[in-house]
């Protein structure tokens, strides 16, 4: 890639997110960035000064991403579930960011305001404090794992195709009509779990509510 002509610490994080999305996170070294770049590396201490700097950028820049609960809505489910839809998008564009997000000890400033908002809706909803953070770690596993899930999991019909091939006859039965009576109809589509199981969660978390 062709050295940009003003180097900002803007551009070495969105440098550092497409070495990421190319090699994971371990693949995210300050001089991996900086040939992406087509810099040297030392002119990447100008902007950022280590790579815990750029891990904590990124992570931020992921967080920028999400689109925030809107505090305009009456509707705490329909916001949190536009939220989540959006994280789950994110996510999944970043995956390796999934063991990133939690473990940063210097949050930026979108990290902040995005779980600041998210705990607002929750709380004008009428949620408790604790009950709050119970919703809110609820929903952010469901997220991190379906994303997880769906970054690991071989797709296209011939799995499940081929799975039913080898299943020895009637040994499996149940697995067997998993995959005849569902996973093989037309227009089956696996990630359309997450919207089932997100409206699972967000109806148990409203009865908890009231």
């Amino acid at each position: 890639m062709p050295p940009h002509r003003s180097l900002t610490r803007e551009r070495v994080l969105e440098a550092a997110i497409e070495v990421a999305d190319r090699g994971g996170v371990e693949a995210m070294t300050m001089r991996r960035v900086a040939q992406h770049l087509g810099v040297e590396a030392m002119s990447l201490y100008h902007h950022v000064p280590n790579k815990d700097a750029i891990l904590d950028g990124v992570v931020d820049a992921v967080f920028a991403a999400i689109e925030l609960p809107g505090a305009e809505t009456g509707d705490w489910r329909e916001a949190i579930r536009v939220r989540a839809s959006s994280a789950r998008a994110v996510l999944s564009r970043h995956s390796w960011a999934l063991g990133l997000v939690d473990s940063r000890r210097n949050p930026g400033p979108a990290t902040l305001r995005h779980h600041d908002a998210v705990l607002g809706v929750l709380r004008r909803a009428g949620f408790t404090l604790p009950m709050a953070v119970h919703a809110v770690s609820l929903i952010d596993s469901y997220i991190g794992g379906f994303v997880l899930q769906e970054a690991n999991l071989p797709g296209g019909d011939e799995v499940a195709d081929d799975i039913l091939e080898h299943l020895p006859p009637g040994e499996f039965p149940y697995l067997a009509e998993v995959i005849t009576g569902h996973a093989q109809r037309p227009g089956y589509d696996h990630t359309s779990e997450f919207d089932y199981g997100l409206d699972l969660i967000l109806e148990g978390l409203e009865a908890r509510r009231e």
